[in-house]
C-alpha cells in the first residue's frame, strides 16, 4: 500500500478510524498526504448499497469531503504506546473478574460461600485453603490453578498501575 502512495501525488486520504488507521494515517502522512480518520459511524450514512470494499471506499469518499464532518486525531506512537497500557490493564481486570467469579462459582458447588467482588476474594482463598482436606485432588489442583493466575494477574495489575501513575 505504501508503494502505491508513493507514486500518487500529494492527495486527501479519508480512512475510517479502526485498529491499524493511526498507524497507516502515519505512514501516509509522512509521504506529503494529508490523511483524515473518521468515526465508522459517520461514514455509514454515506454507503448507498450492500457493504462491500468498493461501496464503503466510495462512501469514505464522499464523507471525507463533507465540511460539517468531524474527524479523529491521528494518534502519535507515543499516544497509542500510552493507550495501549491502559487497554491492556482493562483486559487483566476483567480476566481477573472471570477468575474471581469461577473461583467463587467452583467452591459454592462445594458448599463455600464468599462474599462477591473483590473484597471476597481473600475469604474465598483462606477458606480454601482451610477446607484443603475435604476437597479431592482434581478439585484442589484446578482451585489453585485459579488461585494462582489470580495472583499473577494482580503483580501484573499492580505493575501497569505503577507505570500508569508514572
Amino acid at each position: 500500500m505504501l508503494k502505491f502512495f508513493q507514486g500518487v501525488p500529494s492527495c486527501l486520504v479519508g480512512i475510517e478510524a479502526c485498529g491499524t488507521a493511526h498507524h497507516w494515517a502515519r505512514e501516509i502522512a509522512a509521504l506529503g498526504h494529508t490523511v483524515k480518520l473518521m468515526p465508522p459511524a459517520y461514514v455509514k450514512p454515506y454507503v448507498k448499497r450492500g457493504k462491500t470494499d468498493a461501496a464503503d471506499a466510495e462512501a469514505i469518499c464522499e464523507a471525507v469531503t463533507r465540511p460539517t464532518m468531524r474527524f479523529v486525531a491521528i494518534k502519535t506512537i507515543d499516544q497509542q504506546a500510552a493507550l495501549m497500557l491502559h487497554k491492556t490493564r482493562d483486559l487483566l481486570v476483567r480476566q481477573r473478574t472471570m477468575l474471581v467469579n469461577g473461583l467463587r462459582g467452583h467452591l459454592a458447588e462445594f458448599g463455600i460461600i464468599a462474599a462477591k467482588g473483590l473484597g471476597g476474594v481473600k475469604t474465598i482463598i483462606e477458606a480454601l485453603h482451610d477446607a484443603q482436606d475435604q476437597l479431592l485432588e482434581l478439585a484442589r489442583l484446578a482451585l489453585h490453578g485459579i488461585v494462582e493466575q489470580l495472583r499473577h494477574l494482580g503483580t501484573e495489575i499492580e505493575r501497569l498501575e505503577e507505570r500508569i501513575l508514572a
